[in-house]
């Protein structure tokens, strides 16, 4: 009984299979994701024409497992960036991120691009144009931006001292951004105005970006105080009535000075 019943739906399966073999084929032959690959162990032997080949109970029933997508690592997807975007890059940088943060936010957004060889070409045209191009036809980097954003809201203080005569020059402005804001500047991207700073008063200097943005920074040239001096002031502007003790070695000067 069990027999029989078991031949006929064999029957049914086979027949079911053969009516949608055509349909089948029209699918695609990519693997899908989450999908198991496996192989059999013992190869089946070839049948006549027109009959189906003839598998062994056991023996046909035996897999190897060639490749597991569903719990293999998932590959990460390679963009070209057309736009500045936050924690990733710039225009034309090439960048790794997740599938479902290229498919359903940089790519339907128009921030990026598939990196494929005729746009990491474009984009290589580019960037090649932008070094050897005018001034104006030049886009800022990411860092860049980021450094002109800050430089507008600095303000720099300049020391000199009164019984000295000397002139501000831009090497000692290079060291006092390097010191107080942390900022490499080189000598050709630094401007000072044209007459001579030789006495304290506010004023101004220019940092130029890569060579496209110029940020105008106010400056301040004041008397030269040591860091101990320093210190002493701020301690009096906290404890304004003298009651504290003054420790000389509360703070250090390098620190101070910087």
């Amino acid at each position: 009984m069990w027999g029989f019943g078991r031949c006929v739906f064999q029957g049914v399966i086979r027949e079911l299979n053969q009516a949608s073999a055509g349909h089948v084929k029209s699918f695609s032959i990519t693997a899908c994701r989450g999908t198991v690959k496996v192989q059999r162990w013992w190869q089946v032997p070839l049948s006549q024409e027109g009959r189906d080949p003839k598998l062994h109970p056991r023996r046909h029933r035996v897999y190897r497992l060639v490749e597991d997508s569903k719990h293999s690592p998932r590959e990460k997807l390679e963009l070209i960036l057309t736009q500045t975007v936050a924690k990733l890059g710039g225009r034309g940088d090439t960048v790794s991120v997740k599938k479902s943060l290229g498919r359903n936010k940089l790519l339907p957004e128009g921030l990026a691009v598939y990196a494929s060889p005729e746009n990491k070409q474009r984009f290589e045209e580019e960037r090649r144009m932008l070094r050897e191009g005018k001034p104006e036809e030049r886009v800022q980097t990411r860092t860049g931006e980021l450094t002109v954003a800050f430089l507008k809201q600095c303000h720099l203080e300049v020391g000199m001292k009164n019984n000295v005569k000397y002139e501000l020059t831009k090497e000692i402005v290079c060291r006092t951004l390097l010191r107080k804001l942390a900022l490499c500047v080189p000598l050709h991207a630094l401007t000072l105005p044209e007459e001579p700073i030789t006495r304290w008063g506010e004023y101004w200097c220019e940092v130029t970006v890569n060579g496209i943005d110029t940020v105008r920074i106010p400056m301040s040239v004041v008397n030269f105080e040591k860091p101990k001096t320093r210190r002493y002031k701020r301690w009096l502007e906290q404890n304004p009535t003298g009651t504290g003790t003054w420790d000389t070695e509360s703070a250090d000067p390098e620190k101070e000075d910087s």
